[in-house]
């Protein structure tokens, strides 16, 4: 049982008015942060963390985490999404990985979202404390404010490949192509990681600020060691209100206004691209059925534009069904098509077969829980993740049958770039 569970919280949110910017009060030591378009949170001290593995690991952190919203005194004077009781989560990718999953309940959370901002303060029921007012919360933020206004150095690193090298990558395409024309599968997503050493500060401050400006549309996240900026929406629940968003297929952005336009247009028609979607799409529907009272798709994918790349998309939209939480939606969702394959047992096997690294949290969803359930997660892509002073950064493909092992390797190098100049 955790502490949370057996001590209870107390839990206590404010409205404060001209909070600072939420880059502004990250932390150096454990920077966590959920953000995009400025809005999101940042959480300060870890009160508690709640650790899960195995097959059931999702569903484990979402029984935990009801029993500990169930014995939490919350008083919450906000309302918004992501004020009262939260904890920011993030999960391994593999039942068998040997990286843990976890949710992370903070001390401090500061909160701005359409306008509105708060502060949240979580203590342990047993430790005496006095009411959370304006005054006392922006004092809070002003003694924190002490502690992140001087940025460290920047951290220094240089990543090369790791287990897997570029010709190792494109071997294990060539493989998985046969396995796929063989009838084994339609599609299986191959990753292969960059390794390096972080010299002088461990403080990712400052490569999160940069992910964060560089691409404000996506989600931003830094969740106990693992950060980056995913474009991709797992799954997002308020007030009953489902939504997903499906990425499957990827252009390069062009060097020029005509030629941008042509990538597009050609993805857009992309036989290749069509079909990896399509399977990306249907695994999200089914899995998100049981779980909706109903679902609206969009009518045909659309082009998503980004900094460095574009991409088929396709949104859904529906009822939550009484009683299923957000994580109740990402454990029926992980692994998705997008980022695993079709079907979704054979590829994970195909991907243990091919790729000789464990990857961690990469592909794994990251996001957030509220004390109803409500939350958003987001798949964890374009990202790294830091442990001790080594990162390790991951990029992945989907592998169809008419699939190019060397336009799969230079995919992958367009989606190392965020990351990559977000430490250069």
């Amino acid at each position: 049982m955790s502490q949370s569970a057996s001590r209870g919280l107390v839990v206590e949110s404010v409205l404060v008015p001209d909070a600072p910017e939420l880059l502004d009060v990250l932390s150096a030591q454990a920077p966590l942060l959920w953000r995009r378009r400025n809005d999101g949170m940042v959480g300060l001290g870890i009160l508690e963390k709640l650790s899960f593995s195995g097959k059931t690991r999702i569903a484990d952190a979402g029984t935990a985490w009801h029993h500990i919203a169930e014995e939490a005194q919350v008083t919450d004077h906000v309302n918004t999404a992501g004020s009262g009781l939260i904890a920011f989560g993030t999960f391994a990718f593999r039942s068998t990985s040997a990286v843990e999953s976890v949710l992370l309940i903070p001390q401090l959370i500061v909160g701005q979202r359409a306008g509105t901002n708060w502060v949240t303060r979580i203590r342990f029921a047993d430790v005496d404390g006095d009411v959370l007012t304006t005054a006392t919360a922006l004092a809070l933020l002003t003694e924190q404010m002490k502690f992140s206004s001087s940025l460290a150095a920047e951290p220094s690193v240089h990543l090369t490949p790791g287990a897997q090298s570029e010709s190792g990558f494109t071997a294990a395409v060539n493989k998985a192509i046969e396995r796929i024309r063989s009838g084994e599968l339609e599609k299986v997503v191959l990753a292969r990681e960059l390794e390096g050493t972080l010299a002088g500060t461990k403080d990712l401050r400052g490569p999160i600020r940069r992910l964060a400006e560089s691409y404000p549309d996506c989600w931003t996240f830094s969740v106990d060691g693992l950060f980056g900026s995913s474009p991709e929406t797992l799954v997002s629940v308020h007030d009953r209100k489902v939504s997903a968003r499906v990425l499957a297929g990827t252009a390069r952005r062009g060097s020029d206004t005509a030629t941008d336009v042509s990538n597009a247009a050609e993805l857009a028609s992309s036989h290749k691209d069509l079909d990896e979607h399509g399977f990306a799409t249907r695994s999200v529907v089914n899995a998100l059925t049981p779980y909706a009272e109903q679902l609206t798709v969009s009518e045909a994918p659309f082009t998503l534009k980004l900094p460095n790349l574009w991409h088929l998309a396709t949104d859904i939209v529906g009822t939550l069904a009484s009683g299923s939480t957000a994580l109740d939606l990402v454990a029926a969702l992980h692994p998705t098509a997008a980022v695993a394959g079709t079907p979704t047992v054979t590829a994970v096997e195909v991907i243990d077969a091919l790729e000789p690294f464990d990857r961690g949290r990469y592909a794994g969803p990251v996001g957030w829980i509220g004390a109803d359930g409500d939350g958003e997660w987001a798949i964890a892509l374009r990202c790294a993740q830091l442990s001790g002073a080594t990162v390790t950064a991951y990029a992945g493909c989907g592998i169809v049958s008419d699939s190019i092992p060397e336009t799969e390797l230079i995919e992958t190098e367009m989606k190392f770039r965020p990351i990559i100049d977000a430490l250069s």
